[in-house]
């Protein structure tokens, strides 16, 4: 385990990276994403503090995701071989938050999306640019836009 200062717009890893690692957040910010053939972003995940950023592929296999930071952050990086006392509560909460996004990607409207990210994440909605939300709930930054306004008109 070391414990490192990233830069904001600092890139940990790349997809295609071989030995990737694990980064628990202690402050800042880091997100997990790929880019699909034509050169867009799809966040897979952000990570706030606390929160441990990774690409599940095994050691020695390729990494699919990139992972970079979006404040000034300090990390403690874990290389993957590493044995670890890890949380088992924590371990599961992360789990079920991937399960209910992918869920929620298969059937939710966008509104109910922004309703679970803002649920899931609820410290970094000021702290992330919309475009970036949109593509985490895999909307157009258009339709998050209305999503948001619906959700002030049902809020009065």
């Amino acid at each position: 385990m070391n414990k490192i200062n990233v830069k904001k717009k600092q890139v940990l890893q790349i997809k295609g990276d071989l030995y990737s690692k694990a980064y628990i957040v202690e402050s800042g910010l880091l997100r997990s994403y790929t880019i699909d053939e034509n050169g867009k972003e799809h966040i897979f995940m952000f990570g706030p503090e606390g929160w441990i950023v990774t690409d599940y592929a095994s050691g020695d296999e390729p990494c699919d995701l990139y992972i970079d930071a979006l404040e000034d952050s300090v990390v403690i990086q874990i290389e993957k071989n590493t044995e670890l006392d890890f949380d088992q509560k924590k371990f599961i909460k992360r789990i079920r938050v991937l399960q209910s996004r992918i869920i929620m990607l298969m059937s939710a409207s966008a509104i109910d999306r922004y309703e679970h990210f803002i649920s899931t994440y609820p410290t970094i909605v000021q702290r992330v640019p919309q475009y970036m939300i949109a593509s985490y709930l895999g909307i157009t930054p258009e339709a998050l836009s209305a999503a948001k306004s619906q959700r002030l008109k049902s809020q009065k």
